[in-house]
């Protein structure tokens, strides 16, 4: 079927032509549309403006016959718990998901408590993975003895995979492929990465170092290769940026490909399971956390994970309540059986931009992987690992200080009238190693020595410090001409103040600088900030600061770009909105 046959042919070159026009028209001079327009990722992936034909893979069928099989039944729904609360458990099965995650250890579920957070569990319908650290073959006994007095044949992961616990992974995975059929032993956990700022090229490098560490312990404890391969499940984080989670997920199958293909055993499928984005998680306006999680459990679903975990939207205080974990699930449950995300083998699969970004993706993350085992693997490589994760994270950090990355109810559009959500001061402590426990405006700690880091976590520090103030900080808009005149650059620099949780307070229309400057006075306020046109300012920029430093500001910010007595900076998009911030609270006199 030639569906395009009525309408005239175009080519690159007719598109790059009418680029250029409109390129030069906005007065950029440039002789490569593609180069003005592209954008770089963190992964030094380039994201061009044209995709076409040309982009594809030389052959098909792309990613698609590994998903077909999972097409059938959509993807495996997994709740992740981390206090003991049977009736938690059991609320979630009943309610559309398909196997727990379950955290054991200090400060989560007792190793004790399995057997009664399991008690009404049928251990043969759903897979149970663990998530334990130090104490993995003290849980795994446990569950094992658990499933043994009932005669079920349990399924799922035993979670061993930490660093330094090599020799236990093995002696399980011998025993996993001895005794369970069902049953893997080893974790691939690469959410770490993530959570410490490390971009997806970091990630994935770093999962198939590991991976690959793995194998090498595992066959040199006697099991067959093939056998090796499938004792093994990669864990990855899934983000609000809904192609970069596809192109992820799809480059990770194609990398272990690669491996199991080096290996003599083709035939070894990547099994992974997604994890809504803890990095991307909130504390300020922790209902838009919604939908993230949705966005990010579309991308996971239709990028092919065999499961997915939807991060409850008050992750970050601690454990769940009963409602967070019902919009979890229901979540899944509206894309799975309403929005049919899971009936079509890889849907991206085709996508001239998605075959071309998975593709530089995986070249960057095998580079990354080559580069580590060099370096003797991922657990010699460490430091080597910790500064490229460091660097990522320094450069998003940069993005977003001067919002280029933005963070919807913190970084924009922040709502200062709402209330902080908090957890009764009577409910279960949040648990050191909860996915998204961490402080709401400081860094945890990730594993391995790496950080755990939210990406608002500068932008909500400011903001508590402004909470807790006797009288919330304010800053004033010299707002100077007609509503509609001074309204856009006003509107800008109250949505930027605000970020750090600052008031703001409008002159209101008017030109006259004595009545500007009388009405900041009255505001209390000793920084004023100039919103107007550029015409505007050329006529009253001058005198309008001149009469504010007169009432006694001291510092005057100007919404826009321009130079003009009297004006200490300019307030613009892309300027460093943390910094503007942190100058305010020390002109403001509010020590941090």
């Amino acid at each position: 079927m030639r569906l395009a046959a009525g309408f005239p042919s175009t080519t690159r070159d007719d598109w790059r032509a009418l680029a250029l026009d409109v390129l030069r028209r906005s007065g950029v001079e440039t002789d490569s549309p593609e180069e003005a327009l592209s954008t770089p990722t963190y992964d030094g992936v380039t994201l061009a403006p044209l995709y076409d034909a040309g982009d594809l893979p030389a052959t098909p069928p792309f990613d698609r016959a590994a998903r077909a099989a999972r097409a059938a039944t959509g993807w495996d729904v997994r709740q992740r718990h981390s206090v003991p609360d049977p009736e938690a458990v059991l609320a979630d099965l009943e309610n559309g998901v398909t196997s727990l995650w379950l955290v054991v250890g200090d400060g989560a579920i007792p190793v004790g408590e399995l057997g009664r957070v399991l008690k009404d569990v049928h251990l043969d319908l759903a897979p149970i993975v663990l998530d334990v650290g130090p104490r993995t073959t003290e849980a795994a006994d446990a569950l094992l003895a658990l499933a043994a007095g009932r005669g079920a044949a349990v399924t799922g992961n035993l979670g061993a995979g930490a660093p330094g616990a090599g020799e236990t992974a093995a002696r399980l995975a011998l025993r996993c492929a001895a005794e369970f059929p069902g049953l893997r032993a080893v974790t691939v956990d690469a959410t770490p990465y993530h959570d410490a700022g490390g971009g997806d090229a970091d990630e994935l490098g770093c999962s198939i170092a590991l991976g690959v560490g793995h194998l090498r312990r595992l066959t040199d404890a006697g099991l067959g290769v093939a056998e090796a391969f499938g004792q093994l499940e990669f864990r990855y984080a899934a983000t609000g940026d809904q192609f970069a989670t596809i192109a992820k997920l799809r480059a990770a199958r194609r990398l272990w490909g690669r491996v199991a293909e080096v290996c003599g055993v083709p035939d070894a499928a990547q099994l992974q399971h997604a994890v809504t984005s803890s990095a991307m998680m909130t504390a300020r306006d922790p209902y838009v956390n919604m939908l993230r999680t949705t966005v990010a459990c579309f991308a996971a679903g239709v990028g092919g994970a065999d499961a997915v975990t939807v991060q409850p939207f008050d992750a970050v205080f601690g454990p769940p309540d009963a409602f967070a974990r019902r919009i979890a699930r229901n979540t899944q449950a509206l894309l799975l059986e309403e929005a049919g995300a899971g009936r079509v083998a890889d849907p991206a699969g085709g996508s001239w931009y998605v075959e071309r970004r998975t593709e530089d993706l995986a070249e960057r993350a095998w580079a990354w992987f080559q580069e580590i085992e060099a370096a003797g693997g991922a657990e010699a490589a460490g430091p080597l690992i910790a500064d490229r994760v460091a660097g990522t994270r320094r450069r998003r950090d940069a993005d977003i200080a001067h919002r280029r990355f933005p963070i919807t109810g913190v970084s924009e559009f922040p709502n200062l009238a709402e209330q902080p959500l908090a957890r009764p001061a009577t409910g279960p402590a949040a648990p050191a190693s909860d996915v998204a426990s961490d402080a709401a405006s400081a860094d945890g700690e990730a594993g391995g020595g790496l950080p755990r880091i939210r990406y608002a976590r500068e932008f909500e520090a400011l903001r508590d410090l402004a909470d807790a103030q006797p009288d919330r900080p304010k800053v004033f808009l010299a707002t100077i001409g007609p509503v509609a005149v001074h309204t856009p650059r006003a509107t800008f620099a109250a949505n930027l103040f605000q970020a750090g949780g600052l008031a703001t307070e409008t002159a209101g229309p008017g030109e006259d600088p004595e009545q500007i400057a009388t009405a900041f006075a009255v505001s209390g306020s000793t920084v004023a900030c100039l919103c107007s046109s550029d015409r505007m300012y050329e006529q009253h920029a001058e005198a309008v600061a001149a009469a504010l430093r007169r009432a006694g500001a001291k510092r005057v910010w100007l919404a826009g770009k321009g130079r003009h007595e009297g004006v200490d900076a300019c307030l613009h998009t892309g300027c460093d909105a943390l910094g503007v911030l942190r100058t305010t609270f020390d002109d403001l006199g509010v020590a941090r």
